[in-house]
């Protein structure tokens, strides 16, 4: 018996056209979900649905940034479907801007990409009918939001958000009996990470890499890890996040 089965559960994954998201919902096809895959291109979402196993999947083109329209985006995918067993937020942006040049403008873009877009995904979530008792959330923070790096201050910001936001919605939907955790990973060789990685010196991508004692990581590393949390096996986690760094926050 494989204890992180989810056969006949239908789960959400945002950011599902690369690295990230992509890989979870690969690795959930394979452990015989039924996933709902979801970004702002279809082209790409049906490059992941060509390498995930089974026939069961459905593709969602959806812009995140339409925050005010996720609840009903949701409701609309859980009519269709049945209610939801899970959700994971992969979706989100990097940017590297020093304060010195920092700008009310860039600094709301990366809060609407990355904490609005997640806090309207679990209000959608938990409304009635759109998910199951015993249903998972997976908020992809970062180390970022644990650790500070100069430059990134707020992508580190929307983040940390991410872990105080996590904590307060596993206390309120405990009752409901869902749970929501995040999942912090280190650096990821990701198409994102590759255009941050552009930005950098070889010298500045060395010094990042023996951060990690472990090594950089792979988008599979993080995908295990929520799978873990959203299966039975996570079924007593909620409010916690679980740091997948290659032991970049050990140093």
């Amino acid at each position: 018996m494989n204890p992180l089965a989810m056969k006949g559960r239908t789960i959400l994954v945002t950011g599902a056209s690369s690295g990230i998201g992509r890989e979870t919902a690969i690795l959930l096809s394979e452990l015989e979900a039924n996933v709902v895959i979801a970004g702002r291109n279809r082209e790409r979402l049906e490059q992941t649905r060509d390498r995930m196993q089974g026939s069961t999947h459905r593709i969602e083109a959806f812009d995140l940034n339409e925050a005010a329209a996720i609840p009903g985006w949701i409701k609309k995918i859980a009519h269709d479907t049945g209610p939801l067993s899970g959700l994971v937020h992969c979706a989100g942006i990097h940017k590297a801007v020093p304060l010195r040049v920092i700008s009310p403008p860039g600094i709301e873009d990366v809060m609407r990409a990355n904490v609005t877009s997640a806090i309207m995904l679990v209000s959608g979530f938990r409304q009635k009918g759109c998910s199951l008792r015993g249903g998972s959330v997976v908020l992809v923070s970062s180390v970022a939001g644990l650790a500070g790096q100069p430059a990134i201050g707020t992508y580190s910001a929307s983040k940390a958000a991410l872990i105080g936001f996590a904590k307060s919605a596993a206390m309120e939907l405990a009752p409901d009996g869902l749970r929501v955790n995040c999942v912090a990973p280190g650096f990821v060789q990701t198409e994102m990470a590759g255009e941050f990685r552009g930005k950098l010196t070889a010298e500045q991508y060395d010094a990042i890499a023996r951060m990690h004692p472990l090594g950089l990581g792979h988008p599979l590393d993080i995908a295990q890890a929520i799978a873990f949390l959203l299966a039975d096996t996570g079924r007593w986690i909620t409010g916690t996040t679980l740091i997948v760094d290659g032991g970049y926050t050990a140093r």
